[in-house]
């Protein structure tokens, strides 16, 4: 029997520009949010690794997938981060295709974790997002970070609003999170490791 990922296990493995340079995996979870919605600063606070995720100093000029190995051929993804106003619009259909294509097509997939800035959530790309992976049937779980600059009223009613929206969709699942006060730190840690336990245990035709 396979043990459990753990994310603090993560460590980085290879970054990859196009599809065809995607490592085996037999199973991932991909982190997918906005350029500054604070997508590396949760995957550095679920890991406890401070600076395994970097915040690049130009928002939304890198375009590489980075994986993050947590065992073998398990792994975090890291996605671009998407929304960058300042990105030339063919740098942006580029990237739109390599979103769109990994997650539709890619079968190691066990679900997205998608960060949404709490002050501003379901923008027209997160809804994008949505759209492109909701089709596969696989789980969605929302992190609406920066929660410590909202009140409790306002983190309440902004949860609230959210799962009412999604309702429509049993695989979407959302919580409140900031990586600066550690809020829904250990919700989504127990989330996205039970998306991998049970996709890494090997089939007893593998045996």
């Amino acid at each position: 029997m396979t043990a459990k990922p753990v994310l603090n296990r993560a460590q980085f493995h290879t970054s990859v520009a196009q599809l065809r340079d995607l490592p085996f995996s037999r199973a991932e979870v991909a982190f997918a949010g906005r350029s500054n919605a604070g997508k590396s600063s949760a995957i550095n606070l679920l890991t406890r690794k401070n600076r395994l995720a970097f915040t690049s100093k130009t928002p939304g000029r890198t375009q590489l997938i980075n994986f993050f190995e947590l065992d073998a051929d398990t792994f975090l993804v890291d996605l671009p981060g998407y929304g960058y106003a300042k990105v030339p619009p063919e740098m942006r259909a580029k990237w739109e295709d390599l979103l769109s294509r990994y997650l539709q097509q890619r079968e190691a997939l066990a679900g997205m974790v998608l960060i949404m800035d709490a002050r501003h959530p379901l923008t027209a790309l997160d809804r994008q997002m949505l759209d492109w992976f909701l089709p596969t049937g696989k789980p969605v779980h929302i992190l609406l970070s920066k929660a410590d600059k909202l009140s409790n009223s306002e983190r309440a009613l902004t949860l609230r609003r959210v799962q009412q929206e999604l309702a429509a969709h049993p695989g979407v699942s959302a919580q409140l999170f900031s990586s600066l006060s550690r809020l829904g730190a250990d919700e989504a840690t127990a989330i996205i490791e039970s998306w991998l336990m049970p996709v890494g245990e090997p089939s007893p035709a593998a045996q």
